[in-house]
């Protein structure tokens, strides 16, 4: 877990839900992101609370709202290679019995400390409850 990390970032989406009580904000979420992205800033979106649970592979091949919006899988993978970072809340993981070795390996895992820095740095944020 994160030590009081220096994650320093433009735009911090953070988002609450996972994809059974609500795949539109995941997919709102990571669209927001990208869109930061592609404006030049950089951007990360904390998984917190339930939406720890997108923090498992492929937890979001399935999640697909329709129309605007592309599947929130290819969203993820588009993010993350244009620079966007997915970073999960240690506490919320224990919470809610995630282990840290059963996530993704490119989202690094924080304490709420490191959120409180993100979300006070940042130039703006978009949270998803």
């Amino acid at each position: 877990m994160a030590n009081n990390t220096d994650y320093r970032t433009d735009y911090v989406g953070t988002l609450f839900d996972n994809s059974d009580s609500n795949p539109n904000k995941i997919t709102l979420a990571f669209t927001m992101a990208g869109i930061a992205l592609k404006k030049g800033h950089s951007a990360s979106v904390i998984l917190m609370v339930d939406a720890v649970h997108l923090a498992l592979p492929n937890a979001l091949d399935d999640v697909n709202i329709g129309a605007p919006f592309e599947p929130a899988g290819e969203l993820l993978e588009a993010f993350i290679a244009n620079g966007g970072q997915v970073l999960v809340c240690g506490a919320c993981m224990k919470h809610n019995g995630v282990e840290e070795s059963a996530i993704d390996k490119r989202f690094p895992v924080i304490s709420g400390d490191d959120v409180v820095e993100l979300l006070m740095n940042a130039k703006g944020s978009l949270q998803l409850n």
